[in-house]
């Protein structure tokens, strides 16, 4: 697995930021030609797609916001901590695209300054799941740049090379972010244009992460077992950390998290009493 991973990650290049670039080229003409680039316009165009899917969607509250918790980076990637012994290559694209992504967002949010849908509306027109989100930082989505950040990175370095489980896989990966990106409109959280900005964001930060582990190997010391004490001391404390949640919002993805993290420090402590003395 280790050696199919370094080859999917070598195949990796400038060439797959292409499709995102288009894709975020057909939105900004689409906005031009509703004459949309005002805030107000931003928000008219897309008030009605938004009701509806707000509104759709909120039927399933519990399943929305437990789901929408995968945007949060600690969440998602807490998920994926058993994976850290056996795909390390994964997680060092992971770390350096969650670090490209968090450089990207701050930065457009600050510039676009668009209001949220709770400081846009009126609180009543609409469904609010969970915590009402204020203020003028909705452009991108950042919950959609880490869920599309993380997915891109798993869906390129766990490619499969027979072509059709490849399409199978794309198609399961691609059709996970959408469900995951729009339980942001659900739960009241953004505009639908956000989540769809936010997403090829985080196509982008996932490519350009693979593409950095690529050339330079700052990360290469995380699969070495002499440093597995320190992610068991790091997952400890996430778990501390997780059970703070679960006091807080008692929701079962943060059981799930807490769990995993558990299962990676058990794994990784056996591995490290296991591995061989110099």
């Amino acid at each position: 697995m280790k050696e199919k991973t370094v080859l999917n990650v070598n195949r990796v290049k400038l060439t797959y930021l292409y499709l995102p670039l288009i894709l975020l080229l057909i939105i900004t003409i689409y906005i031009y030609l509703n004459d949309a680039f005002s805030i107000n316009s931003y928000i008219e165009i897309q008030k009605e797609a938004f009701f509806y899917l707000n509104f759709e969607l909120a039927k399933f509250p519990l399943i929305q916001y437990n789901l929408t918790q995968l945007g949060d980076a600690f969440i998602f990637l807490s998920l994926l901590t058993p994976l850290l012994v056996y795909i390390p290559k994964l997680w060092e694209a992971l770390i350096s695209a969650s670090i490209i992504s968090g450089l990207i967002c701050s930065p457009l949010k600050w510039l676009f300054k668009v209001p949220r849908p709770a400081s846009a509306f009126h609180e009543n027109s609409f469904v609010i799941i969970g915590k009402a989100y204020y203020g003028s930082n909705s452009l991108p989505s950042g919950h959609s740049i880490t869920i599309f950040t993380v997915l891109t990175v798993v869906l390129l370095v766990l490619m499969p090379a027979d072509k059709y489980f490849k399409l199978l896989w794309t198609s399961f990966i691609v059709c996970l972010g959408i469900i995951l990106c729009l339980t942001r409109v659900a739960v009241g959280a953004h505009f639908l244009l956000d989540v769809l900005f936010g997403s090829i964001i985080g196509y982008i930060s996932g490519i350009l992460g693979i593409l950095f582990i690529k050339r330079y190997g700052m990360w290469n010391w995380i699969g070495k077992g002499e440093n597995y004490p320190l992610f068991i001391a790091l997952f400890f404390g996430s778990i501390v950390f997780g059970i703070f949640k679960i006091v807080n919002s008692n929701l079962f993805i943060f059981y799930f998290s807490c769990l995993s993290l558990f299962v990676s420090s058990f794994i990784l402590l056996m591995r490290y009493h296991l591995r061989p003395k110099r």
